[in-house]
């Protein structure tokens, strides 16, 4: 699947750049009518990413999240500060279909396992987050030892199947993604459903990645910046 990307700061979606709070784009004041935009478009699959809980580590664009999973018909998938059994309830009775996790797999394993006990590995994927093949955390303003693919192997023993998979670096940049990461966590953790995020720019990248055996990906300023299409990543979507 390719999930167009949705990023809420101040009730609105924007975009950064590297994961750069004082580098915000405005993409759109209405999230929600962006959002009516991309099922219009074909596309019933979204990333929706809470920046400001990502920050903070607590829920702060809960209103937004809520109108947009009312007004999308799909599957919607959130990430951003799920840092809490509470919160991650709360947002799955909410109608939210799978939760991204990410700074908690690395600092709170024991979260994460009962997520995945309870909810299964198809509501839970993991964010794996980094920069030169090494874990961020805390919407990337910390920067761990831990290797992405440890990282990996330990939650597939926990039951995980998804991980988003997003190189820093690129995110933002229109680079293309960091295909020789991807192929390298690929060949370590075969298990892994990896989700590309970060850098892609064009259909040729999204025809790379299926090349690689990497079906799903997701696709935020390429949109923005015109290099790719609603229309384009429908077609893709649907090869």
């Amino acid at each position: 699947m390719i999930f167009p990307a949705i990023d809420l700061k101040a009730g609105q979606s924007v975009r950064l750049y590297q994961g750069d709070f004082q580098q915000a784009t405005l993409i759109n004041a209405d999230p929600v009518a962006q959002a009516q935009q991309i099922n219009a478009a074909g596309l019933n699959q979204l990333h929706l990413v809470d920046l400001d809980g990502a920050k903070s580590g607590q829920p702060e664009n809960t209103a937004t999240i809520a109108a947009v999973r009312q007004a999308f018909t799909g599957t919607l998938e959130l990430g951003g500060g799920i840092r809490s059994y509470e919160l991650a309830a709360r947002y799955l009775k909410l109608g939210i279909d799978r939760l991204i996790i990410g700074s908690a797999a690395l600092t709170n394993p024991a979260l994460v396992r009962r997520l995945l006990t309870e909810f299964g590995g198809d509501r839970i994927v993991i964010g794996v987050d980094g920069q030169n093949g090494q874990v961020a955390i805390d919407g990337w303003l910390s920067q761990s030892q831990t290797k992405m693919s440890t990282l990996i192997q330990t939650m597939i023993a926990s039951g995980a199947k998804h991980f988003i998979v997003t190189d820093v670096a690129r995110d933002g940049t229109l680079q293309g993604p960091n295909v020789a990461l991807l192929t390298q966590l690929q060949a370590q953790v075969p298990a892994a459903n990896l989700i590309a995020s970060g850098g892609i720019r064009n259909v040729a990248d999204l025809q790379t990645l299926q090349a690689l055996g990497i079906q799903d990906a997701i696709v935020g300023k390429a949109l923005y910046a015109g290099t790719l299409t609603l229309a384009d990543l429908a077609e893709v979507d649907a090869c």
